[in-house]
């Protein structure tokens, strides 16, 4: 069977009907194209009979119960099954999660909220914005879609994926899209009218979700070989859109969500002024588009919506209450308004009483019937369900909703304010006691720590001496050569590093033969690395679950879950701690490990651990206080850990804060104040130590250039950062950092190895913006989810570069 039969006849996920991606030559069915006759006003009047207070969710975390998409996704990948296979699992999923909403209570779902990688990715394949270096590869249309995302090495094909960068400020990645003027805008697949007609045959009637234009064209970069600026492009894309609206409409969906999260940042003039010719033709296509902002506040943007042909606006009351102030006004008397007031992003029950009040203010403007109650932004962001996680105490577990939670929320507020409080009395009475334990619970204020707090001094931010100094007594005593190499981290996590790991959590293996295996694979990475001819050392982590949440687990104030899985991108998921209280370290964390890897290496060895932000933005944080307390409380906290890691002999400290861009607001304006106390945590975090310690800082998958003055803040003696990924994007900013600087030279999250001549021609362009003395060399990140036969291939490429490098410039 063809693929381009497959996808026809199994509906379940059609990415492309043909495979023009590989074959130019084939063209698809459009289909006819009925607009619908009716004026909007004519449509809204039919609609507000029929709504009366409804509820809504924007978008279901994709990835199943028990990451069955994750699991089937990477089979795939390893070809261990068929694309029918991964198509069937996908469908299965997509089944499952819109009965289980609607068996919640939930009266309007989403479709085509699902993707196989990122949503974002989905839109550029579908319109065809296919960066060359990804057609005429002999591939199937889902391997040219893989090829994207992760890129793609063998014998006939070597291509590298797309930049991949941060949704918003969440931990979610996105491939950034990639046009340019010759961009082919047409319909490359009919994804969202296939899921719509899989969900219709399965008896629910959903409403489909489109990532807008606007925004779409403001995430993407210009190609390589392209000086046009994104938004010239709208023109171009519009019809697209509305060939694809109309499809939909044919198909028979009444209400289209079109998501602009843009309208909640700083916007120029060029992107606001094509929203009204962009939406006057998309209204035009026949469908109810209800316009979705989320993520923050709308400001000043809320006057591009006003007399938008659009039959409604979503906004986020959870990030911004004011939101309801400024859209209220703008609204006609047809439109409808969907209020975000249960979050999307974070995993803490809603409180009822203050988000009815919202609700119900709004109806008191528009009525019953013109108000929907909504999550704030698709839940994607938050774990499936609480119903297996049995091990968290009963007294913090009734504190927390998870997605399937978040569903009968809506539910229960929906219908307090349509049929009155009385209705809903008894779940009204439980969620304001869970509110109430929370807020009285001697967990959420610990006198010690805040104390601790209150007695932090500017002084304890400062280095003992400047950087000049500081290096100087660092490299007596570490005799570094010219270009240092090193890695970010973490090494391969093999089977055998998980399984083991997982008896002694269990309690199969005692601990003193999991701190046998534990020194073995330590031992083994070392000597592999001393193979290598790499400079500076890690000891690999094999003891390290993740990242953060290794770090949660021995401090006080988290809690854990068990399968509370989030997507971060493609098939990595994550499991983020929940910072439920005050913070504090009872004990040192990780100087066990890192004095024994030391201890069989006569080389430097890095001491790893995860800096406050990261380990703040990187778990669901408390609501209750401010993420700047929280950063601090954390900062404190590994402060004794960096300490106890010098008083052990670690004489470099590697503390890294790839999520110190991430956390920015979403407003310039807000920036400064949270630079000043993010920067002020990682001081804190490290400026205890003496001058002769090394304190590096690691960042990734991120722009950077607008805060690099704060990175440059940050005082650390050595930073590496991601670059190979944003076509080196970064190199004229790198020239202004005056300390010790390492550029990523490979993608970790790819395949792919580069070959020593392409390692050699990116060290070359970097040196031509970084002083020798300052360029160290090392990959974009850790490579903790690389195989090994790649790692090695990798870092011997590497080093072999980095060899030329040194008898060229030396």
């Amino acid at each position: 069977m063809s693929c381009d039969r497959f996808f026809s006849r199994d509906l379940s996920y059609l990415y492309i009907k043909t495979a023009r991606a590989s074959h130019p030559s084939e063209s698809p069915s459009l289909g006819v194209f009925r607009p619908n006759p009716l004026p909007l006003s004519q449509n809204l009047s039919r609609l507000s009979k029929k709504l009366n207070m409804q509820s809504s969710v924007l978008g279901f975390p994709r990835i199943g119960k028990n990451r069955e998409l994750k699991k089937a996704t990477e089979a795939y990948w390893s070809g261990k099954i068929k694309q029918e296979e991964l198509l069937a699992t996908a469908k299965a999923i997509r089944a499952e999660h819109w009965k289980l909403q609607k068996a919640q209570g939930v009266d309007i779902v989403a479709s085509n909220d699902f993707s196989f990688y990122d949503h974002v990715m989905d839109h550029s394949f579908m319109f065809n914005a296919i960066p060359t270096r990804y057609q005429n590869l002999g591939l199937s249309p889902l391997d040219v879609y893989f090829a994207m995302g992760r890129g793609r090495q063998e014998a006939t094909v070597d291509v590298p994926s797309q930049e991949m960068v941060k949704w918003f400020d969440s931990n979610y990645h996105f491939m950034r899209p990639e046009v340019s003027d010759s961009t082919d805008f047409k319909l490359n697949s009919t994804k969202p009218v296939d899921e719509f007609n899989e969900a219709k045959a399965a008896g629910i009637n959903t409403r489909p979700v489109l990532l807008g234009p606007l925004t779409f064209l403001h995430l993407a970069k210009a190609t390589k070989d392209s000086k046009v600026k994104p938004i010239a492009l709208l023109s171009k894309l519009v019809p697209v859109y509305v060939e694809l609206i109309g499809k939909l409409v044919a198909a028979g969906a009444e209400w289209i969500q079109v998501d602009e999260p843009i309208l909640v940042l700083d916007l120029p003039t060029e992107i606001l002024e094509g929203f009204k010719p962009a939406y006057e033709a998309i209204g035009k296509a026949g469908a109810k588009i209800m316009l979705a902002t989320y993520f923050g506040a709308l400001k000043n943007n809320v006057e591009v919506l006003k007399g938008l042909p659009v039959a409604g606006i979503h906004a986020d009351l959870v990030r911004s209450p004011q939101n309801l102030d400024a859209v209220l006004p703008i609204l006609s008397k047809e439109q409808v308004f969907s209020a975000g007031v249960v979050s999307g992003r974070n995993i803490w029950k809603t409180n009822f009483q203050k988000a009815i009040a919202l609700v119900e203010k709004a109806v008191a403007a528009l009525g019953k019937e013109r108000v929907i109650v909504a999550s704030s932004s698709s839940i994607l962001h938050i774990p499936h369900t609480l119903e297996s996680e049995t091990q968290i105490k009963p007294e913090i577990k009734r504190w927390f909703a998870f997605a399937t939670e978040k569903c009968a929320e809506l539910a229960v507020i929906a219908k307090a304010v349509k049929e009155g409080p009385a209705a809903v009395r008894a779940e009204l009475d439980a969620n304001a006691a869970d509110v109430k334990a929370r807020a009285e619970s001697p967990i959420t204020n610990v006198k010690a720590v805040r104390d601790r707090q209150a007695a932090v001094t500017p002084a304890m931010h400062e280095r003992a001496a400047p950087f000049e100094t500081r290096i100087a007594a660092q490299q007596e005593i570490l005799k570094l050569p010219l270009f240092p190499t090193t890695t970010i981290g973490s090494f391969p996590q093999t089977k055998e590093i998980r399984v083991t790991r997982n008896k002694f959590t269990k309690g199969l293996i005692t601990e003193a033969d999991y701190q046998t295996f534990i020194e073995k694979e330590i031992k083994s990475v070392v000597d592999f690395q001393e193979e290598v001819g790499l400079d500076v050392l890690v000891h690999g982590e094999p003891e390290r679950n993740d990242m953060v949440q290794y770090f949660g687990e021995q401090m006080e104030g988290f809690v854990f879950t068990l399968n509370g899985w989030v997507q971060s991108y493609g098939s990595r998921c994550v499991r983020p701690p929940i910072i439920v209280g005050d913070v504090s370290r009872p004990a040192p964390m990780t100087v066990k490990e890192s004095k024994y890897a030391q201890s069989v290496t006569k080389k430097p060895m890095k001491g790893m651990l995860t800096a406050p932000i990261t380990i703040l933005r990187w778990s669901f944080p408390r609501d209750d206080v401010s993420d700047s307390v929280q950063a601090q409380q954390i900062a404190l906290a590994l402060r004794d850990e960096v300490q106890d890691l010098e008083a052990a002999g670690i004489r470099v400290i590697q503390c890294d804060e790839p999520a110190l861009r991430e956390g920015l607001p979403l407003r310039t304006e807000d920036w400064a104040e949270y630079l000043k106390w993010a920067i002020d945590a990682f001081r804190l975090m490290t400026a205890g130590v003496k001058n002769e310690t090394q304190i590096h800082s690691h960042f990734c998958y991120s722009d950077f250039n607008d805060i690099f003055d704060s990175i440059l803040r940050l005082d650390a003696d050595v930073i590496s950062i991601e670059n190979s990924k944003s076509d080196m994007k970064l190199n004229n900013v790198l020239s202004q950092y005056t300390s010790c600087i390492g550029p990523g030279l490979f993608d970790i999250h790819s395949p792919r190895v580069p070959p020593v001549t392409e390692f050699k021609e990116r060290i070359d362009a970097l040196l031509k913006h970084i002083p020798k003395e300052r360029l160290w060399i090392n990959p974009d990140c850790g490579l903790k989810t690389r195989a090994w036969p790649e790692t090695k291939a990798d870092l011997e490429n590497m080093v072999a570069a980095t060899r030329q490098a040194r008898e060229q410039y030396a």
